[in-house]
């Protein structure tokens, strides 16, 4: 049983939402976005994440807290049979898989970050994005390297404990995640032709959803908070019972929502300022915006203050992996937590090297017309979160004792908040099931 606790409410929100706002909000949902019909689909995202991400995460919340143990152990603790390990264990290797990638994505955005500051000191001169990406991401020193960086500022982190560690790295880089973009942001709309922008991601079209739109957005929402990979089940099981669920669960929400948003309008007016399109993933963030704030005045600061921003959101989900891990190795024992850390950290850094590789060394590596930073990606978020989430609903839905559930939802049979756990009850065993198997089979055969 978890003797450490958070220090508070605002510490646990705050790294609980962290955990959630990373690459999803900040890679992922902007191209999406662009491709999908705008403010169309912002609209759908946000009714998606309200109805269909919240009930998930809540699910996961109660797992975590009324166990007060590690996933491993509270699966079989609350389900009263050993087999149901298994399923703490999925997310366990689910996480570490992960971050083998994951962590190769935060040695990029390290190394662009050392590559704007030094354009900015005049030390280093790009012409073409495109081509410099390329190189980058195709030379093994550079990436190996970055990559092994990023996983040691992680491992730092989580070494240091709960309150310590992740409760205060959160607290720091959370607020700073907001100011930076902020910053970006005000820069981006007050660009000529900023409106155009604007519109497009705020005004809804609801003409430009089709139903592949519907099916990324819920797709966008359901992987935007984290779920499936025991990451919040791990966080709330540090929880003491005077924390609303929740009320927990919605703020974390709100401010994803918020991040994803804030990241729109950071890229959205600026790109549409100087006639430019939104690309996919890396293209985005490593070639077009460079192009997009090497346009505009102090540009370079601006963009420097947009990776950072970046670096602040890849490093907070990180934490979480690795915390997961290190959480079911010391079952609560706190005082192996720095050396567990370490460990974890270099079997994800050897495990993530050919994923790092495979775009240089490794790139004629091709397993089912994929790389094999794809495959293990693909993998990942595409069998195994899924699968996860899947447990989580049907674990809370049939096996969990429906007192458990009630108590820690703080409701009765006379209470006023019981037709809207009912509700809650309804979307875990019936609705959210289909749901997930309908992304799942979607993101399998597309």
């Amino acid at each position: 049983m978890n003797s450490v606790r958070w220090g508070s409410k605002i510490g646990f929100v705050l790294a609980a939402a962290g955990s959630a706002i990373g690459l999803g909000a900040l890679w992922r949902f902007p191209y999406m976005t662009a491709e999908h019909g705008g403010g169309a689909f912002l609209l759908v995202f946000l009714i998606m994440t309200l109805f269909i991400g919240m009930p998930l995460l809540l699910s996961e919340f109660v797992i975590g807290r009324s166990s007060q143990r590690n996933p491993i152990e509270g699966f079989e603790y609350l389900g009263g049979k050993k087999f149901y390990r298994v399923f703490g264990w999925l997310g366990n290797i689910a996480v570490f898989l992960l971050l083998s990638f994951y962590s190769v994505i935060g040695g990029w955005i390290l190394i662009y970050l050392v590559v704007a500051l030094g354009d900015a000191v005049n030390l280093i001169q790009i012409d073409n994005y495109g081509a410099a990406f390329e190189g980058i991401i195709a030379n093994p020193l550079y990436v190996v390297v970055a990559q092994g960086v990023f996983i040691l500022l992680t491992a730092f982190i989580v070494a240091k404990g709960v309150q310590e560690g992740l409760e205060r790295a959160s607290k720091v880089m959370m607020p700073l995640l907001f100011v930076l973009f902020l910053i970006v942001i005000i820069r981006s709309v007050t660009l000529p032709g900023a409106m155009e922008g604007i519109a497009f991601f705020l005004t809804p079209d609801i003409s430009g959803i089709d139903s592949t739109a519907l099916l990324y957005a819920l797709g966008q929402s359901f992987f935007a908070l984290s779920i499936g990979a025991t990451t919040m089940i791990t966080y709330s099981s540090y929880l003491g019972e005077e924390h609303n669920l929740t009320q927990s669960a919605l703020s974390i929400v709100i401010m994803n929502v918020v991040i994803s948003i804030m990241a729109g309008l950071a890229i959205f007016p600026a790109i549409a300022s100087l006639g430019m399109e939104a690309a996919e993933g890396p293209g985005l963030v490593f070639i077009v915006l460079p192009q997009v704030f090497g346009e505009i005045p102090l540009g370079v600061l601006f963009y420097i203050l947009f990776i950072g921003a970046f670096l602040f959101a890849t490093l907070t989900s990180s934490i979480s992996m690795i915390e997961i891990n290190v959480a079911n190795a010391i079952k609560g024992n706190e005082s192996k937590r720095r050396s567990r850390a370490y460990m974890f950290g270099f079997f994800v850094f050897l495990a993530g090297i050919p994923s790092a590789l495979s775009y240089g060394v490794l790139s004629d590596v091709i397993i089912f017309g994929r790389s094999i930073f794809d495959n293990v990606d693909f993998l990942v978020s595409n069998i195994m979160l899924p699968v996860g989430a899947l447990v989580s609903t049907l674990f809370v839905g049939f096996i969990i004792d429906r007192r458990v559930t009630m108590n820690q939802l703080d409701v009765d049979e006379s209470s006023k908040m019981y037709g809207l756990y009912k509700f809650w009850m309804l979307m875990l065993r019936f609705v959210l099931p289909i749901v997930i198997l309908i992304v799942f089979a979607v993101s399998i055969i597309g």
